[in-house]
């Protein structure tokens, strides 16, 4: 019998066929490595982002660095000029024959032309002050006599500036008046008769006007001494501090320099990087970057460097960002193009093989086509049999998954009922009782307001409905307080029975929050029902209640001493029907956690809870709600 002749079109859909499985193939072995070049990609993407963010922050802290070097000269002449125009002064005086005639006439007569001459000099020399003190340390004349601070007849013989300059010929020093209150900088020079010393001749400069220089260029600047004390500064309050903590003896001789009892020199609240030139300064809640920039200034007093702080957040951050943009860019687009040209030649070649080895099949399948077309109606037959037998099966499996997933949801929502019921019913008891007690007492009014409660106590149980149909919680503007209140007095009788000491939060503000009392009650009673099992038999039980606010939230912790929970109970606290109690459900915290959620926070159990139980530290668990204002 002859064979029966092919079918037209038949080889042309035989090629279509296996040239679709050649490239379904294909897209396999691409797509076992197309993940692993993705993270590769990513990882590469992140680092060069991060190495661009550096290079550009390092290399605007070099910018900031050289603008603060140019301005360090600048801060440094204003200090300097200032000390050197005003240390004439006393140079010039300890020559004049009007101050070296009041010497020799100490304590004889009243110098007022030389006072009225040591002011004109002080005003024109913008110095705060200029005095000449006797060989026993008593000032006999100053620019600023017949007033009520007036330095004359003021014993200076403890200061170290007169010391120095009686012993070495001139001297200075830094510190506070003794007259004044005021810090500024003494210059001494010693009035000689010949051989013989007559006195010293001592200008105050007060470095008010360098500061505010220094405040007006925009930059951080002070002075420090030898052991690192802030003398003169553009920040007033640092005035006295410490570059670092001082020690006892290095402390003692700060105050006997400077003759401060009462200074504390407390250190900067400056924090220096490890090399790199920044230092971060702490402060009003936040911490700021500064380049840093440092100059010895042995020509204005021996001992002293300035310090000059650049600020550099902005910079840093705007370059940073700068650059992990621009390399972001510019590696998205090349990895773009590379994708682009490499797709477009491996399609090129799969298709090439493909085409290779459909021509190569084609020649061996035609020959046994006619074969295996009867075959395949066979196959196909049996195939569309097993199929309709395998769709009818997943059918059944699915009716029944159906169902035990039913069962199981049911289940649940019994165990909730169950569950939740116990709360509204124990505080009918408690309201029950307490007016019970009140009638027997003859009290009326709390009477009728308990059984008030008992009313509307009921709309607790409406939570189950609400719980089940998850709709949108009914939340208005609550003050935190208030839900705890109510939920301490559902809870009061037990609490009273128990014995347990119940530690509110302090205050008597609340803050506020966008929350349903009763969903938000419902959650603390559950903790603190939790918390009165823990304490069961417990010596001394309390139960601490704490409340806080940080930023825009607001944290209420539950904290009792109790056991505390071990490492197991921990991680499976939040699942379903897991109790630690013997006629527990485990579904309090689960659905005290979706509430908590429905109002926008969380309930978590805190660090620290799960060391173990019988370590006596108890459990804490803290809801966390966002705040309004």
């Amino acid at each position: 019998m002859d064979k029966p002749a092919p079918e037209a079109g038949t080889d042309s859909g035989n090629a279509g066929t296996l040239g679709r499985d050649l490239l379904r193939e294909a897209a396999v072995r691409l797509r076992d490595g197309r993940w692993l070049v993705v993270i590769i990609a990513l990882a590469v993407l992140a680092a060069a982002i991060a190495i661009a963010g550096r290079i550009a922050s390092d290399q605007a802290a070099d910018n900031l660095r050289d603008t603060a070097l140019a301005a360090l000269p600048l801060a440094a002449g204003t200090l300097t000029g200032e000390i050197d125009k005003q240390r004439l002064v006393p140079l010039v005086l300890a020559r004049d024959d009007a101050v070296r005639g009041a010497l020799r006439r100490a304590g004889k007569m009243r110098e007022a032309a030389l006072n009225d001459k040591l002011k004109a000099i002080a005003g024109d020399a913008s110095a705060s002050a200029i005095y000449v003190i006797d060989t026993a340390g008593i000032a006999i004349s100053a620019s600023n006599a017949g007033e009520p601070a007036s330095f004359v007849g003021i014993d200076y013989n403890f200061r170290h500036y007169f010391q120095q300059a009686m012993a070495k010929g001139a001297a200075s020093q830094y510190g506070l008046g003794t007259v004044s209150g005021k810090p500024g900088l003494y210059l001494a020079s010693r009035v000689d008769d010949g051989d013989k010393p007559l006195g010293v001749a001592v200008l105050k400069v007060e470095l008010d006007g360098v500061e505010a220089n220094w405040r007006s260029s925009g930059f951080l600047v002070f002075v420090t001494d030898e052991r690192g004390v802030v003398l003169a500064t553009s920040q007033p309050e640092w005035r006295f501090h410490a570059l670092a903590p001082l020690s006892t003896g290095a402390a003692a001789a700060a105050h006997e320099q400077l003759q401060l009892a009462d200074a504390a020199f407390e250190p900067l609240p400056i924090r220096r990087g490890a090399g790199d030139g920044l230092a971060t300064i702490d402060g009003s809640g936040k911490s700021r970057q500064f380049v840093e920039v440092v100059q010895d200034l042995p020509g204005a007093v021996p001992g002293w460097r300035l310090w000059l702080l650049t600020p550099a957040d902005a910079a840093l951050s705007s370059a940073a960002n700068t650059a992990r943009l621009t390399t972001l860019l510019g590696l998205l687009l090349t990895g773009l193009l590379a994708y682009v040209l490499t797709r477009r030649r491996r399609t090129r070649r799969l298709r090439q093989e493909a085409l290779a080895r459909m021509n190569a099949e084609l020649e061996s399948r035609v020959s046994t086509r006619t074969a295996e077309l009867t075959r395949s109606n066979t196959a196909l037959a049996e195939e569309i049999s097993e199929r309709e037998s395998a769709e009818a099966k997943v059918r059944r499996l699915r009716d029944d998954l159906a169902q035990a997933n039913r069962l199981s949801i049911l289940g649940q929502i019994a165990a909730g009922v169950a569950h939740e019921i116990n709360q509204p019913v124990a505080a009918i008891r408690t309201y029950a009782e307490n007016a019970g007690r009140f009638l027997e007492t003859g009290k009326t009014e709390p009477a009728t307001g308990n059984l008030a409660s008992i009313i509307s106590i009921g709309a607790i149980t409406n939570t189950l409905r609400t719980f089940a149909r998850r709709p949108g919680v009914a939340a208005s503007p609550l003050p935190v307080r208030e839900a705890i209140d109510g939920a301490l007095s559902l809870l009061s009788g037990r609490i009273r029975d128990s014995g347990v000491t119940i530690v509110k939060p302090l205050g008597n503000g609340s803050p506020m929050v966008m929350a349903s009392r009763i969903r938000l009650e419902q959650i603390l009673v559950n903790l603190l029902q939790n918390a009165l099992d823990a304490m069961k038999d417990r010596p001394d039980p309390r139960i601490e209640i704490e409340l806080a606010e940080r930023d825009d939230r607001v944290l209420i912790s539950v904290r009792d001493n109790g056991p505390g929970l071990g490492p197991e109970a921990a991680g499976n606290l939040f699942m379903p029907f897991q109790t630690t109690k013997e006629k527990g459900l485990g579904l309090g915290l689960v659905i005290s956690q979706e509430i908590a959620q429905e109002l926008g926070g969380t309930l978590r159990l805190d660090h620290g809870s799960a060391s173990g139980p019988g370590n006596g530290t108890g459990a804490s668990f803290t809801i966390d709600l966002r705040r309004i204002e």
